[in-house]
């Protein structure tokens, strides 16, 4: 690892000497690693010699379009997302001369569906999120066609839930967290499970995912923004709303608000690690392989990340919420991980089992 190291640095130094003057760590992306890399940047920057790393939280998607932007100072050197890089991205990055990028996968999230404790608790399927929160759901007279989501009020959607309006803040496209709700709650869980949509996908992608993956935009569904700590407020002091983001927000704010058992599961670590809990997803963050060896302490950074002592079972990362790999696939990943060779492009390092 260190001659690749070594090797990386050599090249930024004869080709761009002038561009690397910056002394400190430069990270940007996910809502949701954001509260996990902050605690590792603090204990970085008071047990090693390396300044205490720069991190903004702009979201999955807004932290790519920066990270990819291109190399040098003025561009980040990380960024952490709650879903893994798209091809476009990928091809963007390229474009833009940022060549290899590492992924790490640090572990594992739930997505929440949680209302305020003051309130009774959810009990839902991913099937009544995408009833509610649709745009346009398949018409119930039984035809293949959409109509415009009709519903007002959970009851509507299934008789066994509140007669409470539909109210639900969530966040920004540009969010990982929202991505990653359309995908395992609306699609999978909803849209998909009807076949005639599930077959619109071979013959119009692009519909297909329109429909799947589209949020109402009649007030029912209000996006607040990348800051879960503000949906958590908010729903606080509305006990009638229900709010979605990471399972380490429920954590840490379990004495104010719960989480909705979904599909008869409840969002809990052993539920979300073993994979029984279905709105659940990896974390990573992206590593710019270009400005290894020319910003400090940035291979350190990641060595520590990864270390046992914080993404390990009895990590303190856990108990911030977030839910450690399997052994077996840490054994598998890190390695590879401090070796820089789990490059993203045609063969996906995302796709690891989690066996």
């Amino acid at each position: 690892m260190l001659k690749k190291i070594l090797g990386l640095a050599l090249i930024v130094a004869v080709t761009a000497p002038s561009t690397y003057a910056r002394d400190q760590i430069n990270i940007v992306g996910s809502s949701t690693v954001y509260p996990f890399a902050i605690v590792v940047a603090e204990k970085f920057g008071k047990s090693t010699d390396f300044k205490t790393p720069k991190i903004e939280s702009t979201g999955s998607g807004g932290g790519l379009k920066l990270f990819c932007a291109g190399v040098g100072t003025q561009h980040p050197d990380f960024t952490n997302a709650s879903r893994a890089i798209k091809t476009k991205e990928i091809k963007r990055c390229r474009e833009n001369g940022v060549g290899d990028i590492t992924e790490v996968k640090v572990g594992y999230d739930g997505i929440v569906i949680a209302n305020s404790k003051s309130a009774a608790p959810y009990k839902m399927t991913r099937m009544d999120l995408y009833l509610g929160l649709a745009k346009d759901i398949p018409n119930p007279d039984g035809s293949e066609s959409f109509i415009p989501n009709p519903h007002k009020t959970w009851k509507d959607v299934n008789p066994e839930l509140p007669a409470a309006k539909i109210e639900v803040l969530g966040p920004p496209p540009t969010s990982g967290t929202r991505d990653a709700f359309s995908e395992l709650a609306l699609e999978k869980g909803g849209c998909k499970k009807f076949k005639w949509i599930k077959a619109l996908k071979k013959k119009n992608k692009k519909e297909y995912k329109s429909k799947c993956h589209t949020v109402r935009e009649d007030g029912a569904f209000i996006e607040a923004g990348e800051n879960d700590n503000l949906i958590v407020q908010k729903l606080v002091t509305n006990p009638n709303a229900l709010g979605i983001f990471g399972f380490s927000f429920l954590e840490q704010n379990r004495d104010k608000i719960q989480g909705a058992i979904m599909n008869g599961v409840t969002p809990d670590m052993d539920s979300i690690s073993s994979g029984a809990y279905p709105v659940s997803r990896p974390l990573f963050f992206y590593i710019k392989n270009a400005h290894v060896g020319a910003i400090p302490g940035m291979m350190e950074y990641v060595e520590m990340f990864v270390g046992d002592a914080a993404s390990g079972d009895d990590g303190y990362l856990s108990e911030r919420g977030l839910i450690p790999m399997p052994a077996a696939e840490r054994a598998e990943l890190m390695p590879k991980v401090l070796d820089l060779s789990l490059i993203v492009g045609d063969k996906s390092p995302s796709k690891v089992s989690k066996k």
